[in-house]
């Protein structure tokens, strides 16, 4: 069933998200403060809006995809917002990734202006977002959640109801550590792999379905051998979501010493002017002494 909905913020994951909507026949009015990205979406079928309230007015769904919470609650509740256009009843669906308590926070707002919350981070990033085959883990009601996945059934191959609002947001930032951690080895493993001369981009096809694969590293082993940059995400982004998991370890008392170390050298990477790169650039600490990126 196609919906119509309205998606608030089109930068590289909220314009594939808008290029999927749309590429599955769905009718789609969008917002973003960059008009190059608002042209994007236009040129597929997308209308642009003039503000967020414009875009909410007649959508069934509002899909936010954005990169803070201050960035979430104003372009939901601040002037020209999500719900000043709202209809009553309609339901907002974070897929941004942004801190649980935050997103229990921005849902109580929100249903005290009469609108529905789920918050649904997802995991796979743009290049599945474009073919539908998001993993997405949702916080909210059981019957928002319901509601919710008439839309999300064409940006996803994998859906679970986590529990209440701000569940969708910590099962992400689980989600963020094991990627963390495994970006990091697969790179690791990968500058070994070249050193002891052993074609790397093989690797991969060998250890599929040991135990020790994973979509990292089918994915990304031939990019760091490579040093194929592209990309698909960014080392700031990954710094952001480390950062939330590490404030959420401290609050429940978790120890967790192998992501405090992901996250210093995600750290580096962006002090070095890195953090715009794509996960791939972790092969840069493999220079070698004569070529510092520290220096």
């Amino acid at each position: 069933m196609t919906v119509s909905a309205s998606l608030i913020g089109a930068g590289a994951m909220g314009g594939a998200i808008g290029a999927r909507l749309l590429e599955t026949g769905n009718a789609l009015t969008v917002f973003d403060l960059d008009p190059d990205r608002l042209e994007e979406l236009v040129t597929k079928g997308a209308v642009a809006a003039t503000s967020a309230a414009e875009a909410a007015a007649d959508a069934d769904y509002v899909v936010t995809s954005l990169n803070a919470p201050s960035i979430v609650e104003a372009a939901v509740f601040g002037p020209g917002g999500v719900a000043e256009g709202a209809r009553l009843g309609t339901l907002i669906i974070d897929m941004s990734s942004i801190d649980p308590d935050a997103t229990k926070r921005l849902a109580a707002k929100a249903v005290e202006k009469g609108l529905r919350w789920v918050d649904s981070p997802l995991s796979g990033g743009a290049p599945k977002a474009l073919t539908g085959e998001l993993t997405l883990m949702a916080g909210g009601s059981p019957r928002d959640i319901s509601d919710a996945h008439e839309l999300l059934q064409h940006l996803a191959s994998n859906y679970t109801h986590m529990g209440p609002v701000g569940a969708g947001q910590t099962t992400k930032l689980i989600n963020q550590v094991l990627c963390g951690l495994g970006f990091l080895a697969v790179a690791e493993a990968t500058q070994l792999a070249l050193d002891a001369g052993v074609d790397a981009a093989k690797v991969p096809m060998a250890l599929k379905g040991g135990r020790a694969d994973s979509s990292i590293l089918q994915e990304y082993m031939s990019r760091f051998a490579s040093k194929d940059y592209r990309r698909t995400g960014r080392i700031d982004n990954m710094v952001k979501d480390l950062e939330g998991a590490h404030d959420l370890a401290r609050r429940t008392h978790t120890s967790m010493p192998m992501t405090s170390l992901s996250l210093e050298l995600h750290r580096m990477l962006t002090a070095a002017g890195l953090g715009g790169e794509d996960q791939a650039a972790l092969m840069e600490f493999f220079r070698g002494p004569d070529k510092d990126i520290f220096k």
